[in-house]
């Protein structure tokens, strides 16, 4: 019975802040073109590595949908350096998790995820693009041989192939001639059809996970593994493999802090967890192959384990306890806005009988 009442109150409390954070997301997806974002982080250089970890922060995409947009981006002529930190900043944090951290964990988890997040996307960036300028000319090489053969090739057959290393740029919308009411449309139906369609099992998965962690594991066992720096390296190493969106951490993140593990640990699986996942680390490699991928493990992991140290050092220091802010936030809103909340969230995961009220 206390595991089904901790969940319910989880979820009641993340309910509200999930629908606003899923409106916001459908609102960047409609006005913002991702052409845009393509000409924002063009280049190479430490400026257009900042810029990819920033803009990517607030866009609703997950691990494994970043992908193919980094890839666009890179194949496009951005260099390693920013499409990593692309990679890494966009599953990091969303809107609608950023909301949800802040309900749930506190204000100050809140800014430490995100600015973790962006840290860790500039940080790895740095890291990888080291690799860029060594094996940029044999690129430029393998290029043009494969270019000239293609070409030769399609002379043969009378056609106009296009050369196999070539990708289409990043398709963007002509915003100009699609009404505002037609791009709301399209935006709300990437959000809560799409987007909610791929972390609604994770998010249900995730508050399960929550309510046994706060109801059966003692507070004493946990507590007892987080003042070390190898506890905060085991959760790095745990958390990279996984694949779970930022989203759903988020409830898991708070019912291990309310178990009692360190701030510290808590962050660091909010963002090890998120930013990668074994099919991003597959085809990072493939695509930047294997140097590339270990500056991209050794950005992350020391990035999360130092930012999950220094958390722990400066909440001691000051006697900030983040738990208190957690539970403070959950009582933010009224408790029957949380239940219509909740009964509206989940009217919209059930696919069928979504498709009948709003078409999609």
């Amino acid at each position: 019975m206390n595991w089904i009442i901790s969940i319910l109150s989880v979820a009641l409390s993340a309910a509200p802040w999930l629908l606003l954070g899923l409106l916001l997301a459908g609102l960047i997806k409609a006005y913002m073109p991702e052409s845009m974002i393509q000409r924002w982080i063009g280049g190479r250089g430490v400026g257009s590595i900042s810029r990819a970890a920033i803009i990517g922060m607030p866009l609703p995409i997950c691990s494994c949908g970043a992908i193919p947009t980094a890839l666009a981006l890179y194949r496009g002529g951005a260099g390693r350096g920013p499409s990593t930190a692309f990679l890494i900043g966009t599953p990091g944090v969303g809107i609608d998790s950023i909301l949800l951290t802040s309900i749930l964990l506190g204000p100050l988890m809140a800014v430490a995820r995100v600015a973790g997040a962006i840290f860790t996307a500039i940080t790895t960036g740095l890291l990888v693009a080291t690799t860029d300028r060594s094996e940029q000319a044999n690129k430029e090489v393998s290029v043009d041989t494969r270019s000239t053969e293609t070409a030769c090739a399609s002379r043969c057959c009378g056609s106009k192939t296009e050369t196999s290393h070539s990708v289409a740029p990043i398709q963007e919308l002509p915003i100009q001639e699609i009404s505002h009411k037609t791009r709301l449309k399209q935006g709300l139906k990437y959000a809560f059809a799409d987007i909610l369609d791929d972390i609604s099992r994770w998010v249900v998965v995730g508050l399960l996970l929550a309510g046994l962690l706060i109801t059966l594991l003692p507070p004493d066992v946990l507590s007892g593994l987080s003042g070390a720096f190898w506890p905060l390296v085991l959760m790095a190493i745990v958390g990279i493999p996984l694949y779970i969106c930022a989203t759903a951490a988020t409830p898991i993140a708070a019912g291990l802090l309310l178990a009692g593990m360190s701030p510290g640990m808590a962050l660091v699986f909010l963002l090890a967890g998120p930013i990668t996942s074994l099919a991003t680390l597959g085809i990072f490699r493939r695509e930047f192959g294997s140097r590339a991928l270990v500056m991209y493990l050794i950005g992350i992991l020391c990035s999360s384990v130092l930012l999950g140290w220094l958390l722990n050092v400066g909440l001691q220091t000051f006697g900030i306890n983040p738990t208190i802010q957690a539970n403070q936030a959950l009582e933010l809103l009224p408790e029957w806005l949380e239940w219509l909340a909740l009964f509206v969230l989940s009217l919209l995961m059930l696919q069928p009988l979504r498709k009948r009220l709003l078409g999609y």
